[in-house]
């Protein structure tokens, strides 16, 4: 999807009064969000309450399917040179013995499944991208008062440091704001679960060599600890607090020195934070209310063991962004939006109760527990099956939905593609180069095929509905020669035919891929007349919310 942006970026007050979309926050979900937005071509306004991105150290792993809405985003040049790709983790006994490897070494969507980075210098980056967008402007330093919505827009109240205001209009306002929303308390929502009693001391340091990358996990119930790496030598370590430890106690310079040195810390380490955090499991009862939805942390808090909290919010910003866009250029119904939260919650929640068990990992209660567990995975790493299960991430719950915009193909829960993400292999283009997917599939809809005979009767002009999502053709070969028969079809070589055997290995299967890189749904061509009748009533339809 594209469309002509001519309003050149600002970092003063912009001229518009009207954008279809207003994002609050410009924390990693907003800058997301407003880089997708400019990717897909749609004008939108994002406001920060800071005068910089965030300058301080907080998320510190981003898995492969944020890259992957990274590349979708534009800016994945930027962001990849500051990462520490693919890295594991290591589960150690209180006697110092290994007991748990997570060395995943598969990359489904097109990047290591597990990466370091530092958040100060990924929000920059996404701060800058936005800064050459002719589609998104940016206001920091300003902050939203209040919003009032009605049935055809909101109009939103802005405030700088000097109270000055500013009134701007728009037809989808976005509370990507953070844990305190502003946004949601103006809804009136709470968020829901648990805050736990325990609390968490937050080392971050500079200049710290170490001798291998992994993530080291101290399970010993008289202090768990986390050690993560980091890019340019930098290094997080996380202690939990024992009952009755005073907070203010334990950010002591010469007991944070202690705790760094008795854990393995390299001595000419630098303390650039340190903090204590109580961790939350959260969920808001709702999402969204009339034209106006939440996003990342201000709808959802993760425990942190899983690493999932950021990458949680970033997942939700390419859900919604593509959703806002085509809806805003009138290229499907309102009613699309309804499909935000439906095919979101679930996964949040799985990613969420990931964290709780990887805690228990971390922390057992007890000794007892603490021994039976880890001698249980020492156990379970003896069969090659077990042992790859953990060591490849597979517990990791996978991106998928069950209700949402899509379309059943009747082939079960096992084999079907429908409301997965879809793999992401190197191709090669047609002018030789080598490529991930995504590139050909363009940053709309698609159409894979698997066969050039398919392709080329195939008529999306047939039917109104297909022809308005204006889908790019990709032809995927696992060999011969890779070409582009028109602009909108291109012929790529998958060698190790991924897709296909995603596909359960029927080239006569056609895939309809949504802009997030989801599958709406598969066919075959005698069924295209049925299918494609379905997708004209979803996209008209009461709710799109249909069970796959």
């Amino acid at each position: 999807m594209s469309a002509a942006c001519t309003q050149a970026n600002a970092s003063a007050p912009p001229a518009a009064d009207h954008y279809p979309v207003i994002v609050i926050g410009g924390g990693p979900t907003g800058l997301t969000l407003a880089n997708l937005l400019s990717r897909y071509g749609t004008r939108a306004l994002l406001v920060e309450r800071n005068s910089t991105t965030v300058q301080e150290p907080r998320a510190v792993s981003i898995d492969d399917e944020s890259l992957r809405t990274m590349q979708a985003a534009g800016t994945i040049d930027a962001v990849l040179p500051g990462i520490v790709a693919g890295y594991g983790s290591e589960y150690y006994t209180p006697a110092g013995r290994l007991f748990l490897k997570v060395e995943p070494r598969e990359e489904p969507y097109g990047y290591p499944r597990r990466n370091a980075f530092r958040q100060p210098l990924f929000e920059a980056q996404l701060r800058q991208t936005l800064d050459g967008s002719a589609c998104v402007d940016t206001l920091f330093g300003w902050a939203m008062r209040s919003f009032d919505q009605n049935a055809t827009g909101v109009v939103v109240t802005l405030e700088d440091a000097t109270g000055a205001e500013r009134i701007v209009r728009c037809d989808y306002l976005v509370g990507a704001d953070g844990a305190r929303s502003p946004v949601r308390g103006a809804l009136g929502l709470t968020l829901d679960g648990e805050t736990f009693e325990e609390k968490w001391l937050i080392v971050d340091l500079e200049d710290s060599p170490i001798a291998s990358k992994e993530t080291i996990v101290f399970c010993d119930t008289r202090r768990p600890c986390i050690a993560l790496p980091g890019p340019n030598l930098t290094r997080r370590f996380e202690f939990k607090l024992l009952p009755g430890e005073n907070p203010e106690a334990m950010v002591d310079q010469a007991t944070v020195q202690a705790l760094l040195a008795s854990h393995g810390a390299h001595p000419d380490s630098r303390i650039c934070r340190k903090t204590v955090y109580t961790f939350h499991a959260r969920l808001a009862p709702t999402w969204s209310n009339g034209r106006v939805f939440l996003a990342g942390d201000a709808c959802h808090l993760t425990p942190p063991f899983a690493g999932q909290g950021m990458n949680s919010g970033i997942r939700d910003a390419h859900n919604l962004a593509w959703k806002l866009a085509w809806v805003s250029a009138g290229r499907a119904p309102a009613r699309l939006l309804d499909s935000y939260e439906s095919e979101r919650r679930a996964h949040v929640g799985e990613m969420i109760q990931l964290a709780l068990r990887m805690g228990r990992i971390m922390g057992p209660r007890n000794r007892t527990v603490g021994y039976a567990t880890q001698t249980a995975f020492r156990v379970m790493g003896l069969w090659p099956t077990c042992r790859d299960y953990f060591a490849q991430m597979k517990y990791k719950p996978k991106p998928r939905f069950e209700a949402g915009f899509i379309l059943p193909d009747h082939l079960g829960a096992r084999r079907t593609m429908v409301g997965r993400l879809l793999p992401q292999p190197r191709i090669v283009r047609q002018d030789g180069r080598q490529a991930l997917l995504d590139e050909a599939l363009g940053a709309g809809f698609a159409l894979i095929f698997f066969s050039d005979a398919m392709a080329s009767t195939f008529d999306t002009g047939r039917w109104a509905v297909l022809a308005g999502l204006q889908p790019k053709i990709l032809i995927v070969k696992s060999e011969g020669v890779a070409d582009h028969p028109s602009i909108h079809m291109e012929t790529v070589i998958d060698s190790d035919a991924i897709i296909l055997k995603a596909a359960g290995g029927q080239k006569d299967r056609i895939l309809l891929i949504r802009p997030d890189r989801y599958v709406l749904t598969t066919f075959l061509s005698a069924e295209a007349d049925e299918r494609i009748g379905q997708l004209a009533l979803l996209m008209t339809a009461d709710k799109v919310a249909i069970a796959a």
